[in-house]
């Protein structure tokens, strides 16, 4: 049903995450990917889904030639826990840190997306209500010495280990803690 909707796009994700990959197969969207390096910095003003709609707009800015059948897909996730962004972490120790800020609480997982064409441009994002139980610091140690969670906002994957055994209720979007809230990219895709 999308893939005749596409068919006059050449659809570009530009995203690493083999999550996203994944996503835009299983919707059967023919698309290329294309990752530009930019500078994930944002005014820390910023709060909440004003960042990560910052931010996938920024990706999106990285790439001037676009033809006019050529649509851009960017995207952005944060974790949102007491009024601070946590992003990827940089190594162990960050990792460890912020799974024990998010112990035994309640966080919003955030995530924007950019539809981009040299003639329009289409931003929405979805939040999703994520709650953890007390995590043992032997929990935390090994999933990430197992799983190295360093590629995901917040240092968790839903879908993995720590998911399982970690997160205890949901409100919202599992899709979006994974990393893009399919079915509003759904939504906005049909309507083109």
């Amino acid at each position: 049903m999308l893939k005749e909707k596409l068919a006059n796009y050449n659809v570009i994700l530009a995203s690493g995450s083999p999550r996203r990959h994944q996503f835009l197969k299983d919707l059967e969207i023919p698309f290329t990917i294309d990752v530009k390096e930019v500078d994930e910095v944002y005014p820390k003003e910023l709060k909440g889904v004003a960042i990560t709609d910052y931010l996938a707009d920024l990706k999106s800015k990285a790439f001037t030639n676009l033809n006019d059948n050529d649509l851009l897909i960017t995207s952005d996730t944060i974790v949102w826990l007491e009024n601070e962004a946590l992003g990827k972490p940089k190594d162990a120790t960050e990792a460890f840190e912020m799974l024990r800020r998010l112990s035994g609480k309640q966080h919003q997982v955030m995530t924007s997306i950019s539809i981009k064409n040299p003639n329009f441009q289409i931003i929405t994002n979805d939040t999703t209500n994520v709650y953890f139980k007390e995590l043992s610091d032997e929990e935390i140690h090994y999933y990430i010495e197992t799983y190295q969670p360093f590629d995901k906002a917040g240092a968790y994957g839903i879908q993995e280990w720590i998911g399982f055994i970690g997160i205890v209720k949901l409100e919202g979007s599992y899709f979006n803690v994974m990393g893009l809230p399919v079915q509003k990219l759904y939504k906005e895709l049909l309507k083109l």
